[in-house]
């Protein structure tokens, strides 16, 4: 019984009793672990910005805030939920940077430690599909290119989906289960796993307006310069038709 209880306490992680193979706590503080990965992407964006500057010298304020939650979001997707997914086995035991991070959100979420399908399966999508996808609306907004609205507007939608199924999931499954895959703690519950993802729901969704709102007054636009050519070209043709001599037999 008491290499039961042993076993069970082994690792922080709830539910309770769940399996984690190799588990190894952390080595490093968690101050120390945000300041490496606030300090990467630090750089990471620092050096966008500057690039972005050299090649568009007129890039906007905001243009130039846009293009680096964009470069935010394809770092953490491609690299960091990139590591998860390539690495996911044996992150439990790991004492790399990256796997420590993970080790301490898990605390929130315990399925980024049991290879859980879901979000494996999400993860994969978030990291070798809407990473690209956030680099590419990066360089679009530096290009000034007219697809960069199509590609914000795939992106707002994409990370407002996998907010709502990544919450509906966890909090499905505590409320008809009773399992929860949090630790009850303040921390790791309110802060973790609905703080950390929440700018993901509240930026796309402002982001998703403001785009829908500039693509329809621009498409209202062109189609009220259709209109308006459209008939200057049958005023065109009618004075044409009016000054023309009638042929006689």
């Amino acid at each position: 019984m008491g290499a039961i209880q042993t076993k069970v306490a082994s690792h922080p992680y709830y539910p309770l009793g769940v399996t984690i193979p190799g588990y190894a706590p952390n080595e490093a503080p968690v101050p120390v672990l945000l300041a490496a990965l606030g300090g990467m992407l630090s750089f990471a964006l620092l050096g966008a910005s500057a690039v972005a500057l050299r090649v568009n010298p007129n890039l906007t304020r905001s243009n130039l805030a846009l293009l680096c939650w964009f470069v935010l979001n394809g770092c953490l997707h491609c690299f960091f939920e990139g590591y998860f997914v390539l690495n996911h086995g044996t992150i439990a035991s790991s004492q790399n940077v990256l796997a420590q991070l993970w080790k301490e959100y898990a605390l929130s979420d315990s399925r980024y430690l049991t290879s859980d399908f879901f979000m494996l399966c999400i993860e994969s999508i978030t990291a070798f599909v809407w990473g690209p996808l956030c680099f590419a609306n990066a360089i679009s907004i530096v290009r000034g290119s007219p697809s960069r609205y199509a590609l914000r507007i795939i992106m707002c939608m994409a990370h407002l989906y996998g907010v709502a199924l990544y919450y509906s999931t966890t909090l499905c499954e505590t409320y008809f289960t009773g399992r929860s895959h949090s630790r009850p703690e303040f921390l790791y519950f309110w802060v973790y796993m609905v703080g950390f993802n929440l700018p993901w729901a509240i930026i796309p969704a402002i982001l998703l307006y403001d785009s829908a709102r500039t693509v329809t007054k621009a498409v209202d636009a062109l189609d009220k310069m259709d209109i308006t050519l459209g008939a200057r070209h049958r005023r065109q043709n009618g004075r044409k038709g009016a000054t023309e001599p009638k042929k006689t037999k």
